[in-house]
């Protein structure tokens, strides 16, 4: 029986173990706000990891970065109705600029510093966006205009959960306005392309890109993508959408331009966005039970040095080996980058230490003792694969200068080895061929703990038709995911119109 370093595993009670891995990883803590975290310094660094990462493949397909203001004025949403229905109960608003005592010892708003007009704070900011595009935005020689910024952004939601559903939470959102709606139509899939190589590539998370039902689109958008990837709950996590928002918000915000001929057009806008949710499905999809497993290209350090030191005349010596262990490692090139090395010097027990960085995910952990350093050696845990089949630790003794040269093989093995693990529970997990109402019921109902997805044929209903759908699968607890892109072509019945189907859609429950 492996005892694991958690009190809690995925199979016993999978929402417990999420926030043991949260906890035991130091990857956030309460904030002492409802919904509001603080992200620690390794869950921080995951997150800058991701920006940098994610920045420079924004900037590669043509935007520049830029800052708008967290206070956007209520007018603003006004003038798109749909936009602000969809967003209405999730506003913070901000309606005086001073506090004065109340005379009990407290503080409370001044009367007299109440704002001419209230201040939403950002929830997203395609209208303040757009207002600065009606100003730069004058002639067809001004397009394309494409801006990303990376910001915080609140949402008031009732129910929450780190990293999944905050109130405030960090992220990248870009914009753009173009000429045409072909253009914004390919645009907005060159942003879905991006969300989608980077969760592949990067956090080695398999995804379905597709699009998102009516239902389910961004308020104000004609169209809204998604990528969507299977948590090892078998439940669906939304992690990256781009938005084609049509002439909606350019109309609302009077984003026009002349074009060639001297005639007045409406601009077509964008806007697609990932945030911190990212980090909770890197924890779902790779976590284990003994904690996080980090992708070696999103792990601030990838290689962790962990001296044995035991207070003796033998600690400098075996801490100058390890710095000369280091210094070797970060020659190195993993993933067109330096190695990035921590030698572990706090003054703990190595194997406190040792099962620390275990539980937030390093891919590599290195323990070096004197026996080690006598023989040139060094003792290696990959986190990928933590046990040997006799449920023993899998310590690897190898000699410094192999595991020198070995290391950046090995860490794109690890990375390598986390998707493909992750890519063979998403395929074994979504069932094809439910073709009728009962079926789907019989599935979600009688699959166990963890029934996947069910891909089902659709005749892509609107309206009423649509609602009726909806509400007819959110009695069983299932959302519409997307409409996948490399899905089959349809070829049967829709179970909800009775009508001929025209695509296949993705059923599922989901955070």
């Amino acid at each position: 029986m492996i005892k694991h370093a958690l009190n809690v595993t995925r199979e016993a009670d999978f929402a417990a173990w999420y926030q043991a891995v949260i906890s035991e990883a130091d990857l956030a803590e309460e904030s002492g706000v409802r919904g509001c975290m603080i992200m620690r310094p390794w869950g921080y660094g995951i997150w800058e990891r991701i920006q940098r990462l994610l920045d420079d493949r924004i900037k590669g397909v043509g935007y520049d970065n830029a800052y708008f203001p967290l206070f956007i004025p209520l007018s603003y949403f006004e003038k798109e109705a749909e936009h602000v229905d969809g967003f209405a109960k999730e506003m913070a608003v901000v309606t005086h600029h001073r506090l004065v005592g109340d005379g009990k010892g407290g503080l409370t708003p001044d009367p007299e510093a109440k704002l001419e007009e209230p201040l939403v704070v950002r929830p997203t900011s395609e209208t303040v966006i757009g207002t600065a595009f009606s100003r730069w935005v004058q002639s067809w020689r001004d397009l394309p205009v494409q801006v990303n910024q990376w910001a915080n952004v609140v949402r008031w939601e009732m129910r929450t959960r780190m990293f999944l559903r905050t109130a405030e939470f960090l992220w990248q959102e870009a914009h753009a306005a173009y000429a045409s709606a072909e253009q914004a139509r390919e645009q907005t899939m060159v942003g879905l392309e991006v969300y989608r190589s980077f969760a592949e590539d990067v956090a080695a998370m398999p995804v379905i890109a597709g699009e998102k039902p009516e239902n389910e689109r961004f308020p104000g958008a004609v169209a809204t993508f998604s990528i969507e990837a299977m948590m090892q709950d078998g439940k669906a996590l939304q992690a990256g959408t781009s938005h084609f928002l049509g002439t909606n918000f350019a109309s609302a915000q009077n984003i026009r331009f002349q074009n060639a001929n001297g005639e007045f057009e409406l601009a077509n806008t964008i806007s697609w966005g990932m945030s911190t949710r990212m980090i909770g499905g890197i924890i779902m999809v790779h976590g284990d039970d003994d904690g996080l497993r980090v992708p070696p290209r999103l792990a601030p350090w990838q290689v962790v040095i962990v001296p044995m030191l035991r207070d003796s005349d033998e600690d400098a010596a075996l801490l100058d080996y390890c710095e000369g262990l280091k210094a070797e490692l970060v020659k190195q090139s993993a993933f067109g980058e330096p190695v990035r090395v921590l030698l572990d010097t706090r003054a703990a027990k190595a194997a406190n230490k040792r099962w620390g960085w275990v539980k937030k995910g390093a891919p590599v952990v290195i323990e070096v003792g004197g026996r080690d350093m006598a023989g040139g050696n060094v003792s290696m845990i990959r986190r990928d694969r933590l046990y040997r089949e006799d449920g023993k630790l899998d310590s690897a003794i190898l000699a410094k200068g192999d595991f020198v040269a070995q290391a950046a093989g090995l860490l794109e093995e690890i990375q390598t080895a986390l998707h493909s693990q992750a890519r063979a529970k998403l395929d074994a997990n979504i069932v094809r061929g439910v073709d009728s109402f009962d079926a789907l019921k019989a599935h979600f109902e009688g699959s166990g703990k963890y029934p996947g997805w069910v891909e089902v044929q659709w005749a892509k209903p609107t309206g009423e038709e649509l609602d009726k759908a909806v509400e007819r699968i959110k009695a069983l607890k299932l959302t519409f995911r997307n409409v996948p892109l490399d899905a089959a072509p349809a070829d049967g019945t829709c179970m909800f119109t009775g009508r001929p189907a025209v695509e296949r859609i993705l059923v599922a429950r989901a955070y």
